[in-house]
């Protein structure tokens, strides 16, 4: 389902704690998109598609109804594979929400460090952080990732 199609009866105020929580809403949907069975997800995974970087997801929590996971591409650089950029993320089952809730320590990309610099606020800190998940998981997904059982990786992995 495209959640961009969506009607909504109300209008928050960019930037908001409400449009924050609807951005979170949208984010869960995207990680929908992105692994099969959401709810049962367990373990490290490994996408690989033609074109593009490996990316790999990890379960480092979970607890009936939260899980916390790390999601990341897997660079090639000269001394190994580089995780970049290195996303922990808090899904909410029963409310159906995803939060960025922390990105790489460091950027090198122009970009992203003007995104984390002109965020003062916790909430607008809070913006950048879920306004970059929300359009990663959105590219990432049209490139062709999928987690599933069959992007499960073994213990030794």
């Amino acid at each position: 389902m495209d959640d961009t199609l969506t009607l909504v009866s109300w209008r928050a105020r960019p930037r908001s704690f409400v449009a924050l929580m609807g951005l979170y809403e949208s984010n869960f949907i995207r990680l929908g998109w992105l692994v099969e069975h959401l709810a049962a997800l367990a373990g490290r995974h490994r996408s690989a598609v033609a074109g593009d970087c490996d990316l790999l997801l990890s379960v480092a929590e979970r607890s009936p109804y939260t899980s916390t996971v790390n999601l990341t591409y897997l660079l090639p650089g000269a001394d190994g594979a580089l995780q970049y950029p290195d996303m922990r993320l808090r899904i909410y089952y029963d409310a159906h929400l995803v939060e960025a809730l922390g990105w790489a320590g460091t950027h090198s990309q122009a970009v992203l460090k003007a995104l984390r610099s002109h965020a003062e606020r916790e909430l607008d800190q809070r913006w950048a952080r879920n306004v970059m998940l929300n359009k990663w998981l959105e590219y990432c997904v049209e490139r062709g990732h999928r987690f599933s059982s069959a992007t499960r990786l073994g213990a030794s992995e």
